[in-house]
């Protein structure tokens, strides 16, 4: 008759590793670096938060914001489509929601003459600023534009860099 007995390893694999692995996460959460980087916008290079990210159609969009020479230093967000996919009656607002928060972010696409006159209407561009100076933390949003997308989640990282946005 064989006798069964538990090895100690099976105990440290199944038991004490995971513990010791959930706690290692809990004092030591994962940091997510930003990145933001010079990209070139409008001609010019300058300081640049870049992210690709899909609504709940799995449509995929990039979201890039910089402050903007042409705004007077405010910070840009310029949602960015496959060309037919952002064609939009301008000024047509932003909406941004977050828990029961809510903000409307104006529409700034027709004062960019290059975004203006460009056919394929695959940008818009809107005032982050007025969102981001009323944050006091990098929450998760959620951003819908009439006729367009109905949400597109972001997340709290990408807050984190628009902030960060010098």
């Amino acid at each position: 008759m064989k006798k069964i007995t538990k090895s100690n390893k099976n105990i440290f694999l199944k038991g004490i590793l995971p513990l010791l692995l959930l706690l290692s996460f809990i004092f030591n959460p994962l940091k997510v670096p930003a990145e933001v980087a010079e990209t070139e916008i409008n001609g010019e290079l300058m300081n640049a938060s870049s992210e690709f990210l899909r609504d709940l159609d799995f449509e995929t969009w990039q979201l890039v914001a910089y402050k903007s020479p042409l705004y007077e230093d405010k910070l840009i967000l310029r949602v960015i489509g496959y060309p037919g996919n952002l064609r939009i009656d301008h000024p047509t607002d932003l909406k941004v929601e977050s828990g029961r928060k809510q903000w409307l972010l104006d529409d700034k696409t027709l004062l960019n003459v290059e975004l203006a006159n460009d056919g394929r209407q695959a940008a818009a561009e809107f005032d982050l600023d007025k969102l981001i100076k009323n944050l006091d933390k990098n929450r998760p949003l959620r951003l819908s534009l009439s006729g367009v997308f109905s949400e597109l989640p972001v997340p709290p990282f990408l807050v984190k860099e628009w902030r960060s946005i010098n």
